[in-house]
Order: C-alpha cells, then structure tokens, then sequence
C-alpha cells in the first residue's frame, strides 16, 4: 500500500512542481532529503518564494537548514505536522514522508471540497453519489472498497462490484462531457456473463481496457493526471483509499472549474438573448406604430381629398363606404392600438425588471403621438359624418324644393327614402381586450400551491400553511422571514393570496445585475477590458448572440486589425446608473 501511495504522492507532488517550471521527481525518499524539492513546492500555498537557500547541500547540517526551513514555513501557514523532523526526511522515513505529503493534500486539495457542510472526505464522496447517481450500476459507499473489483466476495457480490470502479470513472466523466466517451458501449453485460460462465481472464481484460480508456480520456481532454496505475485499481482487492481520494479530488476541481466557466457564458448568453428579444420587441412596436399611424393619416388624407358629386347615389355610396370603415377597419385599428400600447408596456416592464434603461420610442412614435393621431382620427371621423350628412341633407332639400309640386304619392316615396337615409347611421362599437403579461404555467404552479394548502377556503394561509406551501415548491425559508412577510399582511397571522405570489416572484426570479455581467464578461475576456469575437466563440456562446454582441458592442480595431469590443461601455449605456 505505501508503494502506491509513494507513486500518487509522488505523481501529484511533480504537477506541482511542473506548473512552476521544475522537473519532476522520481524518488521521494532521494529528491526530498536534501529539502531543495520541499522548498520548490511551497509555492502551491499561494506565496511566491521563501528567501534564500542552499540550491546545492553537499553537508547534512545544510539539508537540515533547508528541510527545516521548509516544514518552519508550512507551520507558519496553519498547517499542522505531527512527529516529524528534519532527520525524518533527511534519513528517509517513508512512512512519515508519504503522512506529510497526505497533510499536503488534504490541505491544498482536499480541504476546500464542500457539500452540505459536510467533512471534506464525506464532502468528496457525497459529491461523486450525486454525480454517479443516474448509472444504476455504481454504488460508492467509500473510497475503498466501492472502487475494487471485489474478489473477495461471493459470485453474486463479485458480480455487482466486478465494474464498480470502472464504471464510478467512467460515469464521473460522461455525467460531465458525454461528448467523450459512450457510456452505454462500455464493456459490462458482455464481460459480465462471460466472467460468470468462463472464468475471470476475460473479465480482468476488460476491466483494464476500460480504465485505461478511462485514465486517457481524463488525460487528453480534461487535463486531469494520471496519478494511479491500472493495477493500483484493478489488481488490488483493497485499493488504497488516500491515493483515491487524491486522483477523485482532481475530478472535482477539474469539473468545478469547467462548471464555473459554464456558469459565466451561461449568463452572457442570457443576456444576450434577453436584450436581443428586447431588441426585436422595439423593432415589432416601432414598425406596428409607424404603420398605425401612417394608415390613420392615409384614410384622413382620404377623407379630405373626397369629394361629392351632388348625387344622392354618391352620397349615399360614401355613406355606406364610411359605416363599412367604422364595422372592419375601426375595428381592426382599435385591436392594433391596445396590442401597440400592451406591447410597449411589456418592453418597459422587462426592462425594469432587469434594472436596464427605460425605453424611449424614436421622434413621432411614442404612445403620446398615437393618442394625438388617435384624437385626430375621432375629429376627422366626427367631421367625415357630418359631411355626409350635411350633403344628404342638401340632396333631399334640393329634391324637396324641385318637386314640390309633384303628386303626394312622389312625395310619400321622398319621405320613405328620407327615413331610409336617416337609418344609416349607427352606433359606433369600440372593441376593448384586457391583456396580461403573466406567465400561465408560473401563475399555475404558484395558485394551485396556494389553492391545495388554503383548505378552509379562505384565501388566506397561517403560518404553519405558508410555510408548508414553500417546503412545497423546493423553498427553504427562514422563521423569522416568513413571519415578518405574514404581519405584514393587515397586521394578522396570515397571508393572502397576492402577497403570497410577490414573494414567490421575488424568491424565483433570475434576475441579472450590472455587476453579474460586467464579471462575467470580464471572465470570458480573461479580466481584459475588451472582449474579441475569438473570447466569445472561446466561451462557447451560440452564434446568434455572438452575432448579437458584435452589432451592439462599441468596438474599435487594435494593431493587427482585430476588433476589441467595449462591454462595459455597453453595460453602462444599456443599465440604469
């Protein structure tokens, strides 16, 4: 056993010592005796150098002065060593040796691992169940026993822990990039049976085919060393459980790093898209006003250039033109109008909510200049009728005067059609619809919530309700909140329905800050000022709002050429200050 955790320490000690430019170990026992290697490791801790040293100790008393200086220096950072020396190492005790190294890991590697507020071994290992939870063949319970092959057991046992850490490796992988390796090709069932029936040659095959293929695929495409040999796993009935835990640990760092990343184009791609549907919003209001309007001023122009012949027949076809215009056109107009002004309120509101500036319609087009153009319409309707019919009016007048003489059966026919005249006009419908920008599906999560714990029927929830309802929906809300949030209801024990959807909204809603973004550019730049179109495609944002950004982006054109994109120029033209 401590043959393999001289191997892992020793592997993971010269990826400390290569990322500073040294070159590896081979022995721990020869390379850390003189101390010239332990003082090129500090380094890892954050510092930069310890001082002067003997680069070249010939004499013991001079390997004593830097092996001292070098534990001196990991006490002085906290770090607690028990019963070792400088002789320990000088003289190469392995045991002690290969116990500083694992207070090393643990410190540097180890201790920051965190799920739950747990240790950070049982951290480490409840991070790798939740991550090997969706493969039904892996079962980690340790970082032993669960990552062997389990000879030991019975036949049924072996056959249920034969894969168990090739499968653990395996699944860590494709949880994380199934784009690296196909899981369900692995070689199990196959092997299984044939295992079960033949003997175990072919089983051990293919269990080191597959963590060999494992080990590889962590090397080239996640950056992760092999710190174990294939035999430290499946040639061993008891791995050794510190090396696992020092190999699994750069899993976790590796993924962490890679979730990290995610995280931030993640929210650049957010955003992207959130001020690209804005975009497109203020693209749809300003055509849909500007063609409103240009069709109010189109039918007024009209109006006004038309003019009557002196024939009852034209009088009475405008009129008829001018009452179809008022059941369909009108109509259509009114519908257009209320979706215009609903939504320009839903830009305001979006805007708002993500805390950007508020939206100013160009020249002529703001909801003011409709409601002008509106009232204008009215007036030219208003005068439109009268027009006609003030001209019908002349027409029977001219009639009435002309044949006034004619025979009383003319004019009884003359009354008919006055009374058929005066049946044109009509009553002017307005067609009105109430919208609403709440979202179905999150309005219906959050009342049938409310609706299921209101069983008195109240439309009201005490305490012990109101917080049963938000252990309902996932959320874990402190006491004193929720009482707080509740008195604040009328100063009584309960909380109604509204107040009770406000405060879901407040808890639920992803909102994204000036702050947020302004890091998380300065992520995918690589804390440049400016972002190029090579950092963003880096970042692996979609193309479409790569496209986006750099349409938006102020940006200008450094030496080679290439254009640097000004985000926070951006971020601060497009938030509120």
């Amino acid at each position: 056993m401590d043959s393999t955790q001289e191997r892992t320490f020793c592997k993971w000690l010269n990826t400390k010592l290569e990322a500073n430019g040294y070159p590896p170990m081979r022995s721990l026992v020869q390379d850390l005796c003189d101390g010239v290697r332990l003082i090129q490791l500090m380094p890892l801790s954050g510092d930069t150098s310890l001082g002067r040293y003997n680069k070249n100790p010939r004499m013991r008393v001079q390997k004593a002065e830097n092996v001292n200086k070098a534990l001196e220096f990991i006490r002085q950072r906290g770090i607690k060593l028990t019963n070792i020396g400088p002789e320990d190492i000088i003289d190469g005790n392995l045991k002690l040796i290969l116990g500083m190294i694992w207070t090393l890991v643990l410190r540097f590697t180890i201790a920051d691992i965190s799920e739950e507020g747990l240790s950070a071994k049982e951290g480490l290992l409840l991070w790798c169940q939740r991550k090997t939870a969706p493969y039904k063949e892996v079962d980690v319970q340790d970082f032993s026993v669960s990552w062997s092959d389990g000879l030991a057991l019975s036949a049924i046992a072996f056959l249920r822990r034969d894969y168990q850490l090739i499968i653990c490796r395996c699944a860590l992988i494709h949880c994380h990039r199934p784009d690296l390796l196909d899981y369900d090709k692995l070689d199990k069932v196959r092997a299984l049976l044939f295992s079960h029936f033949s003997g175990m040659t072919s089983s051990q095959s293919d269990r080191h085919r597959n963590t060999r293929l494992a080990f590889q695929v962590a090397a080239d495409h996640l950056g992760i060393p092999q710190l174990l040999e294939v035999e430290d796993l499946c040639d061993s009935e008891r791995p050794d459980e510190r090396s696992v835990m020092t190999y699994i640990a750069s899993f976790f760092h590796a993924f962490s790093t890679m979730d990290q990343a995610e995280t931030v184009s993640r929210r650049v791609e957010k955003f992207a898209e959130l001020m690209q549907s804005l975009w497109t919003s203020k693209n749809d209001y300003e055509r849909r006003a500007r063609n409103l309007l240009r069709a109010l001023t189109e039918v007024q122009e009209k109006w006004a250039a038309s003019k009557f012949t002196g024939t009852y027949v034209d009088a009475k076809e405008q009129s008829s033109a001018f009452t179809t215009y008022k059941q369909t056109t009108k109509r259509i107009w009114v519908t257009e109008r209320q979706d215009v002004t609903t939504l320009f309120g839903n830009i305001q509101t979006k805007l708002k909510t993500y805390g950007l500036r508020e939206y100013v319609p160009p020249v002529g087009l703001a909801l003011s200049d409709i409601d002008i153009a509106w009232n204008e319409l009215l007036a030219s309707e208003a005068k439109r009728s009268r027009s006609i019919n003030a001209q019908i009016r002349q027409i029977k007048e001219s009639l009435r005067k002309k044949f006034a003489d004619i025979a009383n059966d003319f004019s009884q026919r003359l009354h008919g059609v006055s009374l058929d005249l005066a049946s044109v006009e009509g009553p002017l419908e307005i067609v009105s619809r109430n919208m609403t920008n709440l979202t179905p599906a999150r309005l219906e999560q959050f009342e049938s919530t409310f609706r299921y714990f209101d069983r008195d029927e109240t439309n009201t929830l005490i305490l012990s309700e109101f917080t049963a309802a938000l252990a309902s929906l996932g959320i874990i809300y402190s006491r004193t909140l929720s009482t707080s949030m509740i008195n604040s209801s009328k100063s009584t024990a309960q909380v109604t329905f509204e107040p009770f959807i406000n405060l879901l909204v407040e808890i639920t809603e992803d909102q994204t800050s000036q702050e947020q973004l302004r890091d998380s550019f300065r992520g995918i730049a690589g804390d440049k000022p400016f972002v190029t179109e090579l950092d963003m495609r880096l970042a692996q944002l979609p193309v479409s709002a790569i496209d986006y950004l750099r349409e938006v982006l102020p940006s200008s054109n450094n030496e080679v050429d290439e254009p640097e994109y000004d985000y926070e120029a951006w971020l601060h033209d497009v938030f509120v200050s």
